[in-house]
């Protein structure tokens, strides 16, 4: 199909909090195309109305995007371009989008990229950490098993610094769970960026705790978080974990248990960083080597 009857994919940032960092460029797009693709066309209209942008709207959440990718296509191959917004900053940065893009790329449509903000990238350059290189983890886990899982991944890194978002309902669970595990890290939470009440909390898990009690409404507003992680809590190359198998076995001869309960059982363990799913294929290649 000539490129020249298709329309176009943009896709394009917005503010993460104050409406005046929106380029320039970003708001004559955002009012040229023929519509928006809007992660929530509620808080859209919100930014919309600021830039006194009076545009179509569609919906293209996370719960809709696979299927409206379809309709979005259609329109472009018909000649219409459209734009793509998050609720604020980048889309597809831990947000919908990128359904939408692939089927684009697929479909020989033009994508292109108008710059903007990141909570992210913005948290990264206020940190003062080392950013030589680092690494995104999108939103923290919520569940302590795959939170050892992912500090395990970032003590083993190649990379020291490493940037995640997380919700200001669950912001204190994160700082408790690197002060339980006794993390060799520096932590840098900035909330609400580029907002007139933002605010940034440095240092150990400890003293950033003693920082948000001290502000006291600390689980309000969105945060995003860098972690340093200290020379000395790196772990050297010849260090290495415990197979799943090895564990399960240990429980079971330990404390005369079967396989099944001892899945249980190393998934109470503080010091496992597997998966119930992981133990359970563990248990099965157990069986299979050796029987019962």
């Amino acid at each position: 199909m000539d490129e020249n009857t298709i329309g176009k994919l943009y896709i394009v940032a917005t503010p993460i909090g104050n409406s005046r960092d929106m380029s320039p460029r970003g708001k004559q797009i955002l009012t040229d195309v023929d519509m928006i693709a809007a992660e929530d066309t509620r808080r859209s209209m919100v930014l919309l109305g600021k830039l006194e942008i009076r545009n179509k709207l569609v919906s293209n959440h996370k719960y809709n995007e696979y299927g409206k990718a379809k309709y979005f296509i259609n329109e472009m191959l018909a000649g219409k371009s459209v734009a793509v917004i998050t609720d604020a900053g980048t889309p597809c940065i831990s947000d919908p989008g990128n359904e939408l893009i692939k089927a684009a790329v697929e479909a020989g449509i033009p994508v292109i990229g108008v710059p903007g903000c990141c909570a992210a990238v913005t948290a990264l350059s206020v940190s003062g950490f080392d950013l030589s290189s680092f690494m995104f983890y999108g939103f923290f886990p919520r569940e302590n098993v795959e939170r050892r899982r992912l500090l395990e991944k970032m003590r083993h890194g190649d990379t020291k610094t490493f940037a995640l978002y997380e919700s200001p309902k669950r912001i204190m669970e994160l700082v408790d769970f690197f002060i339980e595990q006794n993390a060799g890290v520096r932590l840098c939470l900035c909330n609400d960026l580029t907002k007139l009440h933002e605010m940034s909390f440095r240092g150990t898990p400890s003293e950033v705790k003693d920082q948000l009690l001290a502000k006291g409404n600390y689980d309000k507003g969105e945060y995003a978080v860098v972690i340093e992680i200290d020379n000395d809590y790196i772990f050297n190359k010849v260090e290495h974990t415990v197979t799943a198998e090895a564990m399960l076995v240990d429980a079971m001869v330990s404390r005369g248990i079967s396989s099944k309960e001892a899945v249980a059982a190393v998934m109470a363990d503080e010091n496992n960083s597997y998966s119930k799913n992981e133990l359970k294929a563990a248990a099965l290649n157990l069986k299979r080597l050796f029987g019962g």
